[in-house]
């Protein structure tokens, strides 16, 4: 059985994307740090119970990655000024498990590191988002300790995540192999585009993230 992660941020400029989730939530996001494999660089915030929120951006003084940046970085468009929710992560102790019984495909496993942390994560080989960004990539924390533990208290937690999706149905079965059919809230809307929608409780109220 899999658990909710984190929520996954994603924004052209990393500070600019900082200053404005920091403005917005009322608190301050911790140090990430570089992921050189991918080419990318985040920032983080502790949402309490084993749970963050990643900020990620491609880092400009990174070289480019032999192969396609994960959560579709590459490819996806985001806003100039501001940063948006596309995607979240679901951990496992048995990743390989997971893998094996959920349905669909959330790519292949790839093992990572980034300072004394060690991971495997599933990344897709053209790098794109599962289930349009709605269905979690799935990650093994190889260490015994969790982003989460590390974080600062900010007084922010995940009240709602929904989503948006013209035909849900295949994603709710996906959701409930995984154990995670109750932790998405999936509702259809046909003819529109798949969407993410986080609703935080913050110190500045409750904020939502799309």
């Amino acid at each position: 059985m899999a658990l909710a992660d984190h929520l996954v941020l994603a924004v052209r400029n990393l500070d600019i994307g900082a200053a404005w989730l920091e403005d917005r939530l009322g608190v301050a996001l911790a140090p990430g740090g570089k992921h050189v494999c991918m080419g990318t660089h985040n920032r983080l915030l502790g949402l309490g119970e084993g749970f963050y929120l990643e900020l990620i951006a491609i880092d400009p003084l990174a070289p480019d990655p032999e192969r396609p940046r994960w959560f579709g970085l590459d490819r996806i468009d985001l806003p100039a000024d501001r940063p948006r929710l596309i995607h979240w992560v679901a951990r496992s102790d048995d990743i390989g498990l997971e893998r094996a019984g959920c349905r669909y495909d959330p790519g292949e496993i790839l093992p990572m590191e980034r300072g004394d942390y060690r991971w495997r994560i599933t990344v897709p080989p053209d790098g794109h988002l599962p289930g349009e960004g709605l269905l979690p990539t799935l990650i093994q924390w190889d260490v015994p300790f969790h982003p989460a533990q590390r974080l600062p208290e900010s007084g922010c937690r995940l009240m709602k995540l929904e989503a948006f999706h013209a035909e849900p149905a295949p994603l709710r079965e996906a959701l409930m192999a995984l154990g995670l059919g109750s932790r998405l809230d999936l509702h259809a809307s046909p003819g529109e585009a798949p969407q993410l929608v986080a609703y935080l409780k913050t110190p500045r109220g409750l904020v939502e993230l799309d």
